[in-house]
C-alpha cells in the first residue's frame, strides 16, 4: 500500500472519490459537499492557517493503485492547549474494511502530528469548529445522515479502538416528532408568560438579518459566557452566521423569547438540508445548484434541524425553555411544515444539556464518539471533564 499527501488536483479528486467507493451499496448514505470540505483545506477561506494551524490529507493507494482510503490530519492552534495534552486533530477518514489500511493512516497522522509537538490525537474530528463532521457514528446505521454530520460504516469504531483509540467523549443526538404536544407542565409555563405583557413570543418573520444576529449574539454571549474556554461570538461574527444561513433560513423555525424588548432566549432551526442535497451527488457545482433549488420547491424537506436552544443566564430555571418549547409547538408544528426534528449532538460531558433536550420530549436517535489517542501510552486516559466541574469547560451548544 502507498499514502500518498494530496497535492495536486487528480489527488484532489481522487481525495473526494473515495467515499463512493465505500459506500457504493448503502441506500442511505448521503454525500458531504465537497464544496463544504474544500473549503475547510482552503487557507484563503479558513482562518485557521492564519492564526498558525497547519493541515495535511493523504489518499491510500493498494497495490494495484485503486484508492482504498482517505485521511487528514491538522494543528487548531485555538485548541491545542486546552486540556492537559497538547492535542492535534485527524478527520475526513474513510477506509475499506481493512485493519491494516485503517492502522497505517492512523499511523501516519500520530507521526505528523507528534513531530508538530503533539502529545494526542483525537478523531475522528474537524479541522474547525465541532458543529460539523465530528465523531465516530457508532448507532442507528439504518437511516441517512444529517447534514454536515459525520457517516460511516460500523466497523471504523473498531479501527479506532483496537488501534487504541479512547472514549473521550459520547456525542448523542435526539429525536423529535412535531406531531406530539409538549407536557401539560411546559403549556401552564408558557400560558403564564404570554399573557404577561413584559414577555413576547416571536419568530424572525419582518426582521432585518442584522437585527436577528444582534439578537443571536446577546443570547448566545449571556447562555454560555463565564466559562473558562467560551470565547464571546462578535457582531461580525454573528452577521457572518446569519448571512451563511440566508439561502436555506426558514423564518418560521428561528425563534426568541423577549423580556422587556430584551432577547432572553432562542430556539435556531434550519430545514434538514440532506433531504435537498441527496440528489445533488456531494457536488454542488452550477448543475447541482439547479438541481438544489428544484428540488427545495419539489421536494421540501419535512424534518427540520435544531442547531441551537439557548437561555440567558439570569433567566435559567425559571421556566423560560418550557414556554420556548410550547412557542416552538405552536408556531412550527401547527404549521404543519415539518413532521420531526433532530438536535444536533449534546456531548456527555454536558449533563444539563441532555436535560434539556429530553425536557423537548425527544428520544435518544443517533450516537457517535470522540476518540483520542495519547502518545504516551503509560498515562492514565483522561476523559473530557464534565461542564461545570471547576470551570474548566465550556457548556455545548444543543
Amino acid at each position: 500500500m502507498q499514502l500518498i499527501e494530496v497535492k495536486n488536483a487528480n489527488e484532489v479528486e481522487a481525495f473526494f472519490a473515495v467515499p463512493f467507493t465505500i459506500y457504493a451499496g448503502d441506500k442511505n448514505w448521503v454525500p458531504y459537499l465537497r464544496q463544504d470540505i474544500e473549503k475547510i483545506f482552503d487557507p484563503a477561506i479558513n482562518k485557521i492557517f492564519a492564526e498558525g494551524g497547519e493541515a495535511i490529507r493523504w489518499i491510500l493507494n493498494d497495490n494495484q493503485g485503486k484508492t482504498i482510503g482517505r485521511v487528514a490530519a491538522f494543528v487548531n492552534p485555538r485548541v491545542v492547549d486546552t486540556t492537559s495534552f497538547r492535542t492535534g486533530g485527524m478527520g475526513y477518514f474513510e477506509c475499506i474494511n481493512d485493519e491494516k489500511a485503517a492502522f497505517l493512516m492512523f499511523d501516519a497522522c500520530k507521526k505528523w502530528l507528534e513531530e508538530r509537538g503533539m502529545e494526542a490525537m483525537d478523531g475522528p474530528v474537524n479541522f474547525g469548529d465541532r458543529n460539523m463532521f465530528w465523531g465516530c457514528m457508532t448507532s442507528n446505521f439504518d437511516e441517512p445522515p444529517v447534514y454536515q454530520m459525520n457517516y460511516n460504516p460500523a466497523y471504523y469504531a473498531d479501527f479506532f479502538e483496537k488501534y487504541g483509540f479512547g472514549t473521550y467523549f459520547n456525542q448523542y443526538v435526539f429525536w423529535r416528532s412535531l406531531e406530539v404536544s409538549a407536557q401539560a407542565i411546559f403549556h401552564r409555563k408558557y400560558n403564564q408568560m404570554k399573557d404577561d405583557p413584559n414577555f413576547e413570543f416571536r419568530d424572525i418573520n419582518g426582521m432585518e438579518l442584522d437585527q436577528v444576529a444582534e439578537d443571536f449574539r446577546t443570547v448566545y454571549n449571556g447562555a454560555w459566557g463565564g466559562h473558562s474556554h467560551f470565547k464571546e461570538i462578535s457582531e461580525s461574527a454573528a452577521k457572518k452566521l446569519m448571512k451563511s444561513l440566508k439561502p436555506v433560513l426558514d423564518r418560521d423555525i428561528i425563534l426568541f423569547i423577549y423580556y422587556k424588548n430584551e432577547p432572553i432566549a432562542f430556539f435556531v432551526n434550519i430545514p434538514e438540508l440532506n433531504q435537498i442535497f441527496k440528489y445533488v451527488n456531494g457536488n454542488l457545482n452550477l448543475m447541482g445548484k439547479l438541481k438544489f433549488l428544484y428540488n427545495k420547491w419539489k421536494n421540501p424537506p419535512t424534518r427540520m434541524l435544531g442547531l441551537v436552544f439557548g437561555v440567558v443566564k439570569e433567566w435559567q430555571g425559571k421556566g423560560i425553555d418550557a414556554a420556548l418549547i410550547v412557542f416552538g409547538e405552536k408556531s412550527i408544528i401547527d404549521k404543519k411544515k415539518y413532521k420531526d426534528m433532530v438536535i444536533t449532538w449534546v456531548g456527555d460531558f454536558n449533563p444539563k444539556m441532555i436535560k434539556i433536550a429530553e425536557n423537548l420530549g425527544t428520544t435518544l436517535w443517533r450516537s457517535f464518539k470522540t476518540y483520542r489517542y495519547q502518545f504516551d501510552r503509560s498515562l492514565p486516559f483522561e476523559r473530557a471533564p464534565i461542564v461545570g466541574e471547576n470551570g474548566e469547560k465550556e457548556q455545548e451548544k444543543a
